[in-house]
């Protein structure tokens, strides 16, 4: 078992003992260790996913949870979206921090000197461009964000 999810499985005992305060904790962590658990039995054979999976299921998760908010926030619903955000709130304390969009910039701009370096200008260069950016920005990092960011300053 990955020490994340051994963290996680731990986090979700020290709130169970903790009592009726914890509820959002309670049901969150449930939840994200159902979804790794659900990756684990996925395919062919049950596998043990590694730290870095179970991040990738923790970004999904927590991606799923700030659309929802946003949508129901779109619908006049603020109860429902509070709930989400909640949710988000707790599965952002096992996710790495994120770049900011300056940084972004700035790994984004290095990339396409370097592309251009390499004689790859203008559009051609979109995807060996935002393959290094998300390589040099690791797995936490909005892959649709490098490739809007990317394109607009190929343009």
């Amino acid at each position: 078992m990955s020490s994340l999810k051994d963290r996680i499985q731990a986090d979700l005992t020290d709130a169970m003992k903790a009592g009726k305060d914890q509820e959002v904790v309670k049901s969150t962590l449930r939840m994200a260790l159902a979804a790794v658990m659900n990756a684990e039995v996925a395919g062919n054979e049950a596998v043990l996913l590694t730290d870095d999976q179970v991040l990738v299921v923790l970004q999904s998760e927590a991606k799923k949870r700030a659309e929802s908010a946003e949508i129901y926030e779109n619908a006049g619903r603020a109860e429902a979206a509070a709930k989400e955000r909640a949710e988000l709130a707790v599965l952002e304390a096992y996710l790495p921090a994120a770049l900011s969009d300056d940084e972004l910039v700035v790994i984004v701009n290095e990339e396409i000197a370097n592309a251009a370096a390499a004689g790859n200008t203008g559009p051609k260069a979109m995807g060996l461009v935002v393959k290094a950016v998300r390589a040099r920005a690791g797995s936490g990092v909005d892959g649709g964000k490098v490739a809007a960011m990317v394109k607009s300053a190929l343009a």
